[in-house]
């Protein structure tokens, strides 16, 4: 009887412990759809070129996402390219939304469309075109690996105009990426890209990118090395003031390569 007193004991805990542990797991919150991001980095870098003359860069944003798989979001940081050419326009907004989801095992899409919007610009060089620019954008990914198109479907592409002063619609970003885990919070990243300056080849290079992550518990650094094959010497594309420039005057005392390869740093804290 004993014997039979123990084992019906024995079942009857059994039984209230995984009913208790559903319960905990029922009560559990659901993740947040709506995130934060904020970071610092030794150099903000946009497909391969500096956008502020290799100095450190605050960044941040916030995303939100449907049930659907839907997002919305907005994303800052600090930058110079712009108000190094007029003297106004030290941040960029952008502006995002789309859907993402999956279609197989292990395979993943998103589209969207993205608004790079610089507040305050005034115009984006000497002859005036305005660096505010919207692309449409796709990409796949299988498991660590994807593939993403942009497209710009702005006027201009961040200011540059055509060999013939007519618009840059239509420039385009080719992209691969990798990000693959290590285990114990450490992960390895790469990067290839093209970018296509509509009518306009002299703004047009290929960049890339390979780096390790770290998750240190309060974020993940990144330490990266980027380069490209962007011309930015005395007269090209790639070679921009570093402040105080007057239209007109023809000095290029203080123009520097911004497509030059670097190692950069970077924190980063999702909440």
């Amino acid at each position: 009887m004993m014997k039979q007193t123990l084992i019906a004991s024995a079942v009857a805990s059994a039984f209230l412990f995984s009913s208790a542990t559903v319960l905990a797991e029922d009560a559990a919150p659901a993740p947040s759809p709506l995130t934060f991001n904020v970071g610092v980095v030794s150099d903000y870098l946009f497909r391969g070129i500096s956008q502020t003359h290799g100095d450190p860069a605050l960044q941040g944003g916030a995303d939100y996402t449907f049930a659907n798989g839907a997002y919305v979001g907005t994303w800052l940081s600090t930058i110079s390219w712009v108000s190094d050419y007029t003297n106004d326009g030290d941040i960029e907004v952008d502006l995002y939304g789309g859907y993402r989801g999956s279609f197989a095992p292990d395979w993943s899409y998103d589209v969207g469309l993205i608004g790079y919007l610089y507040p305050s610009h005034g115009a984006a060089n000497a002859f005036g075109a305005s660096p505010n620019t919207t692309e449409v954008y796709g990409s796949v990914g299988y498991k660590w690996l994807s593939v993403k198109y942009s497209r710009a479907i702005s006027s201009h592409f961040v200011g540059w105009y055509s060999s013939t002063g007519g618009d840059t619609k239509g420039s385009d970003y080719l992209e691969a990426n990798a990000t693959y885990d290590l285990g114990n919070g450490w992960g390895l990243i790469g990067h290839m890209g093209h970018q296509k300056v509509e009518d306009f080849d002299p703004a047009s290079y290929s960049d890339y990118k390979i780096g390790v992550t770290k998750d240190v518990g309060f974020g993940i650094v990144t330490l990266a090395y980027s380069d490209t094959n962007a011309k930015g010497q005395t007269g090209q594309a790639y070679n921009w003031p570093s402040g105080n420039f007057v239209a007109g005057v023809g000095s290029t005392s203080d123009f520097t390569d911004v497509s030059k390869g670097k190692a950069v740093l970077t924190f980063l804290k999702t909440f």
